[in-house]
């Protein structure tokens, strides 16, 4: 262990947080040698004398390693929520990026009520949950998790007694052994049905509670600040906020997910939609006991009721008189009776299409708002404002679907389904694939001129033209039910042109999800580009100009504005950060996506269009992670727009929304910046950035730097020899494949298991390579504009955002652990040459990041830098015992493939338990 970096140094250093910690290593040390495992109980580590460094590394160590990794990740969540509430005690605006500290920031710019109001009603945010990126752990562990982490809390109440506290340890030391026994890793690859059970937890279990806190939070800052509370209030003026969901959407190099897995899928939602609502209209009508007959409300109110009893038939009648004299009790169990579920025991268990039943959520809403005006009207505001909203809200955040199911697909998917349908119908030319951009084009505006289909429903197909129309046709007898809501976006990945959009149009159409009017056709579904490597970032700009000048595009967004009750035309945007961060490095992927977003919002307003981007990011540095607060100010003028939508992915899901308080935390710096960045955008003029010069230099040379890297021969030789790629290519950690089509190569790889390799080996170029060289390069060569970034790196966000990033990364890397893994590779002058590579480039980056900030790491990222060098020596341990199990598995893989099987078992637990480590799968 180095020296200095005991448990006891890391508590004297940063307190409460790891005083937790040596509680929960006391309690698993405790019941493990109750339970008879005094043998394993002697190497939890911090508590027990002895060197880390001899420890035995067998399964059961290494799954102790993992427990404790998952402890330490547990109580640095817990003192980050305590820490939070200790500032706010003291000054509620006194934490940075939540709504008071936002509020505080724009009143004290001369933006009061007149400004903010209005707009808190137009905010829109929509986080939407994948499975894709691996959650390493399965949803039985993260459940034990979340059980342990409510234990933690309640243990440091102060209003229990000691006899109480006692009790509550030992129901935490039942907890522990509890993990310690469910196995942490999935030994068979989970399906998408599992992945969308922990995602629909969430949804269920969690978001529901939080959404009321974010509210309450932005009535108490406002209250703060002296703003009118009764203003939001009078006005709903709150955030929109909405989720959407990938898991049984997402079919992009999945052939798992099916057409009937996503209308289970959406069945699923439907259903779990309604247990959210039922909840709540159900602790609604126990609390409005208020004693009001029917007789004495308002006439409107009385017919409405009347109307229900009458939509519902007999039952209806068996509802209005079992509350007699209790007016509003009445109008909400005829809302819940209007539920269109089977209920027992007053669960919602299958969907039903009940005499009188609701089908869209804006009949219950229509509802809710006249209970609330009649409790207004009754005298009950706080009742009407509180209780009332808190269920509009639930219906409004989660509708009668639960989360949006986007459809994701890629574009050269679509381009073999087209060949196919043409074949089928017959034509002449069926290489629809082998055809150029302008033949493509006059084909398909051709075809969309009218409403024709090329072939029958009935009609054989080959394999990628009936997995799309087999979708399609699903979705379309589903929304024909129940409406769009539930739909969020048809995605195509790798948009590399005009026609990649058009072709979304004309499969539509063959599914029936076009219509005709006098001008044309309109398309149902929101077709939305994936702009995923610099080359398409770069292009994007081009492709959508040409998209918006289509007729048929701008009928159908003004189609879907019309349908949504929006000001203006909407087109949403997706831009990825995994595979153009894969495509040049850090500092050139995040230029390139600001350009990006800069432009396209500029021809959003050329054209009276308002863009929605949505931000395909990850759980790691490299895709996109970093401080929420941090990445919406850094986003380009007008990029938010008040309207913000990006992915939640893995095991990130469960480290921002497993716990409610630090799930509201999240969700509010998300919702308070946006309106805080998008104000602060509308009352400025459109503007570049300022360092653009410098920036794009740094972005261009760090690529060259990056890109003479990924592309130099062996390199690929040395990728897939000195990290454990192979091995998690063959893991069970996710349904979804590690490879596109299955080809061996760089740009087939996907962008998660290439950063999630390099990670597990302690590297984590991905986030740091090619920086320093251009750094290096820009202090000789320019150095007055060295000095400028060196002054604008604390103030100004987009340089804040990356550096910020790239230091956390590089309190991560360690050249020791780089070292180990590229024993692994067998050739030596490979090793040596990419080794020696990789190592100066490092030293540079450490080198100018000390220099730029003036600060050792130590002291620039305090938090992080001892909660490493805490889990170091565990880590070292697991490091050497992984290569160990590489070296041997490769050779068994050869020698003795049912060897190989055991082995890769236990490699899979120092994989998981490393991920553990590092708080991601990539």
């Amino acid at each position: 262990m180095e020296k200095g970096m005991t448990l006891d140094t890391v508590e004297k250093e940063m307190g409460k947080a790891y005083k937790g910690l040596r509680f929960l290593l006391e309690a698993l040390n405790e019941v493990l040698i109750e339970n008879g495992e005094a043998d394993i109980a002697k190497f939890i580590p911090w508590i027990n004398t002895g060197q880390l460094y001899e420890l035995p590394i067998t399964p059961k160590t290494i799954q102790l390693y993992s427990l404790v990794f998952q402890l330490v990740n547990m109580v640095e969540i817990n003192n980050a929520v305590q820490n939070r509430r200790s500032l706010e005690e003291a000054d509620l605006a006194g934490v940075n990026g939540l709504w008071a500290s936002n509020l505080k920031f724009l009143k004290e710019r001369g933006m009061g009520e007149k400004e903010i109001i209005p707009l808190l009603k137009e905010i829109s945010i929509e986080p939407v949950l994948t499975a894709h990126p691996t959650e390493a752990k399965r949803a039985t562990v993260l459940e034990h998790h979340r059980e342990l982490y409510l234990l933690l809390v309640k243990l440091e109440n102060t209003m229990y007694s000691k006899h109480e506290k006692a009790h509550i340890r030992n129901t935490i030391k039942l907890s522990l052994y509890r993990l310690w026994k469910t196995g942490e890793i999935y030994l068979e690859k989970p399906d998408v049905e599992s992945e969308l059970r922990n995602i629909v937890h969430y949804l269920v279990n969690v978001f529901p509670e939080v959404i009321p806190i974010v509210d309450q939070r932005l009535e108490q800052a406002v209250d703060v600040l002296d703003l009118n509370k009764s203003a939001i209030q009078g006005n709903h003026a709150y955030p929109k906020i909405t989720f959407g969901n990938w898991v049984g959407g997402d079919r992009d190099g999945h052939p798992l997910v099916t057409a009937d897995v996503t209308q289970n899928t959406l069945l699923h939602l439907r259903l779990n939609a309604f247990v959210v609502i039922g909840r709540k209209l159900n602790e609604l009508v126990r609390r409005l006991s208020f004693s009001i007959p029917l007789e004495k409300c308002s006439k409107a109110y009385q017919e409405r009721t009347y109307e229900m009893v009458a939509e519902l038939g007999e039952r209806g009648d068996k509802v209005l008189h079992r509350n007699v004299g209790e007016a509003f009790r009445q109008m909400i169990s005829l809302m819940i009776a209007k539920l269109p579920v089977d209920t027992e025991r007053g669960h919602a268990t299958k969907l039903s299409k009940t005499q009188g039943a609701y089908i869209h959520s804006s009949q219950l809403r229509s509802d809710l708002r006249l209970l609330q005006k009649e409790l207004l009207g009754y005298g009950a505001k706080s009742t009407a404002y509180e209780e009332v909203t808190s269920a509009l809200r639930i219906v409004e955040v989660f509708g009668f679907h639960l989360a949006a199911l986007d459809i994701r697909q890629n574009s050269d998917f679509h381009d073999k389904a087209i060949g196919q349908l043409l074949k089928a119908a017959h034509w002449d030319e069926s290489s629809y694939i082998e055809w150029d951009e302008e033949k493509r084009i006059a084909f398909l505006l051709k075809e969309l001129e009218h409403a024709r289909p090329f072939v029958h429903v009935k009609t054989p197909l080959d394999k990628e033209a009936k997995a799309v129309m087999d979708c399609y046709r699903t979705i379309e007898e589903h929304t024909a039910t129940y409406g769009f809501n539930c739909i969020g976006s048809f995605i195509v990945s790798m948009t590399r042109s005009f026609s990649d959009l058009m072709t979304v149009y004309l499969l539509a159409k063959e599914a029936g999800l076009t219509f005709m009017v006098e001008e044309g056709l309109v398309s149902k579904i929101h077709v939305v580009p994936l702009l995923e490597t610099i080359e398409d970032l770069e292009n994007g700009p081009a492709i959508l100009e040409a998209y918006f000048s289509n007729p048929i595009v701008q009928r159908s967004l003004k189609y879907h504005q019309e349908q949504q009750g929006l000001k203006r035309p909407m087109q949403q945007i997706m831009i990825g950060y995994s595979d153009s961060n894969k495509d040049g490095g850090i500092m050139s992927s995040n230029w390139h996506l600001y350009k990006a977003q800069y432009k396209l919002a500029q021809l959003g307003e050329e054209y009276n269009i308002d863009i929605r981007f949505f931000h395909g990011k990850g759980g790691s540095i490299s895709r996109g992670s970093g401080p929420t607060h941090y990445f919406i100010k850094a986003l380009p003028y007008n990029s938010p727009n008040g309207n913000v939508r990006l992915t939640e992915q893995g095991e990130t899901i469960a480290q921002k929304y497993a716990h409610k308080v630090n799930a509201a935390f999240n969700l509010e710096l998300l919702v308070a910046n946006t309106l805080s960045k998008t104000l602060m955008d509308k009352n400025n003029d459109r503007s570049y950035h300022d360092k653009a010069g410098i920036i794009e230099w740094l972005a261009e040379e760090s690529k060259n730097q990056y890109t003479s890297l990924i592309k130099s021969d062996g390199f690929i030789a040395y990728f897939r020899a000195a990290t454990p790629i192979d091995a998690i290519e063959t893991s069970k950690i996710g349904s979804r494949p590690s490879k596109r089509t299955g080809a061996n190569t760089l740009a087939d790889l996907r962008a998660i298991p290439w950063v999630f390799s390099w990670s597990q080996a302690s590297y984590h170029m991905t986030s740091w390579y090619g920086l320093g060289s251009a750094l290096k390069k820009l202090k000789t060569e320019r150095p007055n504009q060295y000095q400028e970034l060196k002054q604008a790196i604390e103030t100004d966000a987009f340089l804040k955002y990356v550096f910020t990033n790239v230091d956390s990364s590089l309190v991560a890397t360690d050249e020791k652990t780089m070292r180990l893994y590229s024993e692994l590779v067998p050739d030596a002058e490979l090793k040596h040459r990419f080794l020696s590579k990789f190592l100066d480039e490092l030293k540079l980056m450490h080198h100018h990041m000390d220099d730029l900030t003036g600060k050792p790491i130590e002291e620039r990222r305090k938090d992080l830098y001892y909660s490493n060098h805490l889990r170091a020596p565990l880590m070292d341990s697991l490091h050497t015992k992984q290569v160990a199990l590489l070296d041997r598995w490769r050779t068994e893989k050869i020698n003795n493939p049912e060897a190989a099987q055991t082995t890769q078992i236990e490699l899979m637990l120092t994989i998981n338990a490393i991920a553990g480590a590092n708080r991601n799968t990539g």
